[in-house]
């Protein structure tokens, strides 16, 4: 299948949970497939603190990473897998090709490229609903392992799906987490809303400040008026993700990709479609499609 002026029938940009999949279901299908990655394998998976919703028993990232890397590497020693260390920042499409661009310029080229760049977490500085300093340290929620709240109260910036996971990975943790939340995250609360461990607390506004002894003074001004002021000395973000977009892509509104705006040979998988869908498990299903879609393109095959 492989063009005569291909480096790969198949290019893979990430390789976490989607682009592993990916590159799997290619190499299955006997297409040689080259996966570009900057960091690790698994990298952003391998920090989560807890899993409870990815079928196959997984409750740590970092196990999850390391199953990811073995199937990658059973996949290199069988000839038909490169892991490629690098950082892509740009992808094109062409009538005769799909193109990788590397930030040390090499250029990569397959008859398709499938992006599972994913996303990166929110920070502080990203919402304009928190008002924080710049240099202020509030490690995500979903890093966080279980010893990291035992036994603590912590505040909780924003109530993303991490939250819900959290606590249902970890039922016997005993904690307490008061979540400050905007309007916009109202409709995720439903997962924890019978908590007994969260108290929810909707805000129109936030204001953080550092204080003296590694604490943080907070002010939270409600949408109907008013505001309470408290401190704390736990403070973790949980606002959402922001796209990881190559140059090249068409990005819509919200700043995803939609894959029906891509060029024919552009795949988008996994979490970078949009923020809907943002599970490990469905970016696995969807890498695996990605992968597939080539093999039957290249033969003229209906996916049906």
């Amino acid at each position: 299948m492989t063009g005569a002026s291909w480096d790969a029938d198949l290019l893979v940009a990430g390789a976490g949970p989607a682009g592993v999949a990916a590159a799997v279901m290619a190499s299955s299908l006997r297409m040689t497939t080259i996966v570009v990655e900057a960091v690790a394998v698994g990298s952003k998976v391998a920090a989560i603190g807890a899993l409870e919703n990815v079928p196959g028993g997984w409750t740590t990232g970092a196990a999850l990473a390391e199953a990811l890397a073995s199937d990658l590497a059973r996949h290199q020693a069988a000839g038909r897998v490169t892991v490629l260390a690098g950082r892509a920042v740009r992808v094109a499409g062409h009538d005769d090709r799909a193109e990788v661009v590397l930030n040390d310029g090499r250029v990569l080229t397959a008859g398709a490229v499938v992006v599972a760049t994913g996303v990166a977490t929110l920070g502080v500085e990203d919402v304009a609903w928190i008002e924080a300093p710049a240099d202020l340290t509030a490690p995500p929620l979903w890093r966080a392992g279980p010893e990291d709240l035992a036994d603590r109260h912590g505040m909780v910036l924003g109530a993303d799906r991490p939250l819900g996971t959290w606590l249902r990975a970890h039922p016997d943790t005993a904690t307490h987490l008061d979540v400050l939340y905007p309007v916009a995250d109202a409709y995720k609360t439903d997962e924890v809303v019978d908590e007994a461990r969260v108290r929810l607390d909707l805000v129109e506004r936030v204001a953080v400040a550092a204080i003296p002894g590694d604490r943080f003074r907070i002010t939270a001004y409600h949408p109907a008026g008013g505001s309470h002021t408290f401190t704390t000395d736990r403070v973790l973000s949980n606002m959402g993700s922001k796209p990881a977009a190559l140059d090249g892509l068409v990005v819509a509104a919200d700043g995803y990709c939609p894959p029906e705006l891509q060029h024919p040979r552009v795949l988008v998988a996994g979490d970078l479609k949009g923020a809907r869908l943002q599970r490990i498990a469905v970016a696995m299903g969807d890498g695996s499609r990605s992968g597939l879609l080539p093999y039957y393109e290249a033969r003229a095959l209906p996916t049906g």
